[in-house]
């Protein structure tokens, strides 16, 4: 098994994307890259904790690889946009990938780099790469979200306007 963490704006989005997947064991929102141990919600929610909201994913490598992840990944995100995600603005909704070896730096570079060059997007990508650091799971009932609060997590998903872009830059 190996880990991949993603940040890509509000942790409930971004979870249901992964787990439906063969060789995807578990996805766990959390936080990484701050500066404060032990952070809470509300520390990240703030920005005073230098975290950013995340998912970290357990993943078999040799049955869903990595590269898969970061297309999965690419199609959740605006990777244009260094204020936050759709509705969610701040230091904590921007996004990320953090890397846990020098293989997942490359890949990522590597998807980064096709990315932009493809001509999807005008703007450039602000998406970080990063070294992953310490990852603190989230609390309680923010795992799996979209289970547990079914009704509230489709509101909020409908009105972020991720599903809009989703559907402009990668259905049509």
């Amino acid at each position: 098994m190996e880990k991949a963490t993603f940040a890509g704006g509000c942790f409930w989005c971004m979870v249901k994307p992964f787990v439906e997947w063969d060789g995807i064991e578990k996805v766990t929102s959390g936080y990484m890259g701050g500066h404060v141990e032990n952070p809470t919600y509300e520390d990240v929610k703030s920005g005073e904790s230098g975290h950013l909201e995340v998912v970290q994913i357990e993943y078999n490598p040799n049955i869903f690889p990595y590269e898969k992840l970061l297309e999965i990944y690419w199609m959740q995100i605006d990777p244009t946009d260094d204020g936050g995600q759709f509705h969610d603005r701040g230091e904590s909704y921007r996004t990320a990938i953090f890397y846990h070896t020098e293989e997942q730096r490359k890949l990522a570079e590597k998807s980064k780099i096709e990315l932009e060059a493809s001509g999807k997007f005008k703007k450039p990508i602000v998406t970080e790469i990063r070294p992953a650091t310490t990852f603190y799971e989230a609390e309680d009932y923010h795992q799996d979200y979209y289970k547990k609060n079914p009704v509230h997590y489709e509101e909020d998903r409908k009105k972020s306007g991720r599903d809009e872009f989703i559907q402009t830059y990668w259905k049509s």
